[in-house]
């Protein structure tokens, strides 16, 4: 005990939003200290890492026969187990000593939507990393925190966490969760809708990159009073040959409809299933968005349109997972009640 005791102080803390798109690490007292894509490059035979983050995703669909481009994560859970555990050890070893006198303790958010498999396997790479402690907490919980919502209030919050793979909507009332969906469908789907569009329509092929691109560019979920435009370049799907396309935020709009409308519905499945007296807190106080999905343009303001309730985008909205689960381990040192609460709930959630 005494020694635990003295490991937890000289531990460093970590919390780690695993993200299908991007990674983010955040280290106690430093902040966010790694935001990279969610990508390793690895030789084709011995699995040897080539590049991580962000210069392994310039390589994806760009590498010759001996290299591939991977990444590791699907729709918010672990797709490739042992090169997910060499990009958070790549990331681990970039940010903290080689001797270290203490293995570092972790806090890693996860959607709710995972298999106990998917759980362990989380857990598993983290510890293969080189973590003393791991623990494992529901992104929508780590947002919050990250989003400064006071959650311990005898009051409704209700958090809309759109990531890469997953979209997570919880009402938290007293630091637990009493409703909590989870869909897997997020920017990744978002993206996939607008390659779909170009090809069906327009008879053009387009990589997972420029459709990225599109979405961040010119993508809106409302009508604007001015049209955008953007010339897009890709591989014509009847001759084969490269041709240049001009589209417009119109069409990339009408191409983001359906997945849109999929996070609506959860979100007003949610809000039914919410009870009276919190659903009221609600309305009041609003439905606070992270992740990024959120940050796609007008997608706040629809969100209030078709519910009925104000949409408050959080400060930050990439960073607030991550910042949750890293400020988890502080709340545990200061042993405030409402703190304590935090850890009650986070352990016995994680059994």
């Amino acid at each position: 005990m005494a020694f635990k005791r003295l490991a937890d102080t000289f531990s460093t803390d970590i919390g780690i939003d695993l993200g299908t798109c991007n990674t983010l690490i955040y280290v106690s007292g430093k902040g966010i200290v790694v935001s990279e894509p969610s990508v390793v490059a690895v030789e084709r035979g011995t699995k040897k890492v080539v590049a991580v983050g962000a210069e392994a995703k310039r390589m994806l669909w760009k590498t010759p026969g001996d290299i591939i481009a991977i990444r590791p994560l699907r729709d918010g859970v672990i797709a490739d187990l042992e090169t997910t555990q060499k990009m958070i050890r790549y990331f681990i070893t970039k940010i903290l000593p080689r001797r270290l006198f203490v293995k570092p303790r972790m806090v890693i958010g996860i959607p709710t939507c995972i298999t106990e498999v998917e759980r362990r396997a989380v857990e598993e790479s983290a510890y293969k990393a080189g973590a003393r402690e791991v623990k494992v907490i529901e992104e929508s919980l780590a947002a919050a925190i990250g989003a400064n919502i006071p959650i311990f209030e005898p009051a409704g919050h209700m958090i809309c966490d759109i990531g890469g793979g997953t979209t997570e909507i919880s009402v938290i009332s007293l630091g637990g969760m009493v409703v909590t969906n989870a869909i897997r469908l997020g920017g990744d789907e978002f993206d996939e809708a607008i390659i779909k569009h170009v090809r069906s329509v327009h008879n053009l092929i387009v990589g997972e990159q420029t459709a990225e691109t599109l979405k961040m560019s010119i993508g809106n979920a409302v009508a604007d009073k001015q049209i955008e435009k953007m010339e897009i370049k890709g591989t014509d799907a009847i001759t084969g040959l490269p041709r240049r396309l001009e589209i417009d935020s119109v069409e990339v709009r009408e191409a983001l409809q359906e997945p849109i409308n999929s996070v609506i519905e959860e979100i007003k499945r949610s809000l039914g299933q919410t009870p009276p007296e919190l659903a009221a807190d609600i309305v009041e106080r609003g439905i606070v968005m992270t992740g990024g999905g959120s940050l796609l343009k007008g997608l706040p303001k629809l969100i209030a349109k078709e519910t009925g309730v104000p949409v408050i985008l959080a400060e930050e909205p990439l960073l607030c997972v991550a910042k949750g689960a890293g400020r988890y381990f502080e709340h545990v040192r200061q042993g405030h009640n409402g703190n304590r609460q935090i850890y009650n709930y986070i352990n016995s959630s994680t059994r």
